[in-house]
């Protein structure tokens, strides 16, 4: 058998690879593996990956060969690739457009060049019901408004549609980008964000007009959604997180483009305009008077002849508006997103609905080329008290958890970085709403919650901009399309059960590019041999699959400087 020990990747027969961090080649193989598998598992010395049907159905929709793939594996990999591996490869990839949803006039027909295919799933007990009797053998119609239903089927059935059904133009609206933007500074998309543009639209073809644009926050994929409505030129409906990252599309969109504000409306809970633009939220949406009663404000979908539907943090998508979204599919859809990754597990349904992955830049790409701040993240491991040692022990299991993420030995912690960080904009992140409190009180600082007023909420996030505040507390309102590229410290002293988007969204919070290029750090304050720690192991992969830099050091607080223990992973 042919071996390379010079070569830095072991592919094994149940499609998972690993790859030596300490190799001088791993950050040519992550980049290579990163388009068509997914990271699993990141210790220090040696990182898991899974190559997934999805992760090869995402990059066969973004015009990987398979050939291509296997070539990578075999250029790096120190066995040759196995050929159950090889043979799966080829297989998933295939599948993807085997079967595709096609216009003919006023019909949907979805169609095959393999008639024993379509014949096999026009006779499957579900998706059966969704089709119509043939007008011609190789073909079936598809009933109406079950465009989305059945790409969701087939996907579970292994045979993901490529779906060519074209979409409505939607009223049309004429506007430009602005060369100069509002606030008078020169304005012009990137490189990589005319790419991520013209992936998403491909020309105004049918093979475009529907997927997801992944990008690191900072690296402005709101920027990137309005050079596509430039393409599109129509009617536009955008849903976001909050009242606060409405307001900031808002603002965005009238600073850049030469829409003005009465053709750019905000439909919340506390203004219901439906205008050309139109910003509303998830929760409003999703929002019923109890469980089995209707949702009033779903009608905002049909209300209005949309040409373009964008989701911010596409990933946040929920379940209620995925099944509204199974019905859109006749409109042009946008998804915007740091990470494909949902704890839900939903990733297939953003595939079949939103659409597939039609652009991701690389994280550490972006920074060496300055578009992103440079960045370092620290865990900070510390001990339990003696006091709270009994009651974690016999605790339940979620409960343990949070004992652990509200260690009162964090405190001291956080006054050592706030001294060390005198003179940077620091966030201190959390989840727990207790300890929050207790900080914010502690060290006089102001506190940002779910409970806070939208617009006192945007006086502080305004004051932090300004530099006239150094220190501010938030809790997961802010983990969402919150804009403070002045921060260059964050500081999380809780997080959500190990939630590797939850990661993402907080170092994005530090990520956007500074004056004169500075470095930003990431924090995590975590209680060693918990709970917490376990699942601090699952949020760090998802750091460490962009590359990111990782330093483990102990914390006591007794010596006047943490004593530091650190291994480091390479970037």
């Amino acid at each position: 058998m042919d071996y390379h020990p010079e070569r830095p990747l072991v592919v094994q027969s149940d499609r998972s690879v690993l790859l030596e961090v300490q190799h001088p080649h791993f950050n040519r193989a992550r980049d290579a593996l990163a388009a068509f598998a997914e990271l699993e598992k990141s210790p220090e010395h040696v990182h898991t990956y899974a190559i997934t049907p999805l992760s090869l159905w995402n990059a066969a929709a973004a015009g990987l060969d398979p050939a291509e793939v296997v070539g990578r594996l075999e250029s790096l990999g120190k066995y040759p690739v196995p050929a159950s591996v090889r043979h799966e490869i080829f297989e998933y990839m295939s599948r993807y457009g085997r079967l595709q949803l096609v216009r003919a006039g006023d019909q949907l027909h979805l169609f095959s060049d393999d008639p024993a295919l379509l014949l096999q799933m026009t006779r499957h007990r579900t998706v059966g019901q969704l089709l119509q009797p043939a007008p011609r053998p190789g073909v079936a119609v598809v009933k109406e408004g079950d465009r989305g239903r059945i790409k969701q089927e087939l996907l579970r059935l292994g045979y993901p549609v490529e779906d060519l059904g074209g979409y409505v133009e939607g009223d049309p609206l004429r506007f430009s980008l602005r060369e100069t933007t509002a606030s008078r500074r020169p304005f012009a998309l990137r490189n990589y964000q005319h790419l991520a543009v013209d992936s998403f639209y491909a020309g105004g073809s049918h093979r475009g007009g529907s997927g997801v644009i992944v990008l690191p926050c900072g690296a402005g994929k709101t920027v990137v959604a309005l050079g596509v409505m430039a393409k599109v030129q129509a009617h536009t409906l955008i849903l976001a997180t909050g009242v606060t990252a409405v307001r900031q599309w808002i603002a965005e969109i009238l600073d850049k483009t030469d829409l003005d504000s009465a053709q750019v409306g905000e439909y919340t809970g506390e203004r219901k305009e439906i205008r050309p633009v139109t910003i509303s939220t998830y929760q409003i949406l999703t929002y019923r008077k109890r469980k089995d009663a209707g949702f009033p404000h779903f009608e905002l979908f049909d209300r209005h002849n949309w040409g373009l539907i964008i989701y911010d943090e596409v990933h946040l998508l929920p379940a209620e508006i995925f099944r509204k979204t199974s019905e859109l599919q006749a409109r042009r859809r946008l998804g915007l997103t740091g990470t494909l990754v949902r704890e839900d597990g939903r990733e297939g349904e953003v595939f079949s609905l939103i659409g597939p992955k039609k652009y991701d830049a690389p994280w550490k790409q972006l920074e060496q080329e300055g578009w992103i701040a440079s960045a370092t993240c620290v865990e900070y491991r510390l001990v339990l008290p003696g006091t709270l040692r009994l009651p974690y022990a016999v605790a339940a299991e979620r409960d343990k958890y949070r004992i652990a993420a509200e260690n009162p030995g964090k405190t001291e912690l956080v006054r050592a970085l706030l001294q060390r960080h005198a003179q940077d904009q620091v966030l201190i992140i959390g989840q727990y709403l207790a300890q929050l409190e207790s900080i914010a009180t502690l060290f006089s600082l102001p506190l940002i919650t779910g409970k806070v007023a939208t617009n006192e909420r945007e006086r502080l996030y305004a004051e932090f901009k300004a530099g006239r505040l150094r220190r501010l507390v938030v809790s997961r309102v802010a983990n969402f399309a919150v804009d403070l590229p002045e921060a260059n410290v964050a500081i999380q002293v809780s997080g959500t059960f190990g939630s590797r988007q939850e990661e993402a969204q907080r170092l994005g919070r530090i990520l956007r590019p500074k004056d004169g290029g500075g470095h930003a750090i990431f924090y995590s304050l975590v209680t060693q041999d918990t709970r917490e720690q376990e699942f601090a192991r699952n949020r760090q992969i998802f750091l460490t699959e962009q590359g990111y830099r990782y330093l483990i050091t102990h914390w006591d607080a007794h010596p006047a400087e943490p004593r530091s223990s650190p291994y480091m992973r390479p970037s």
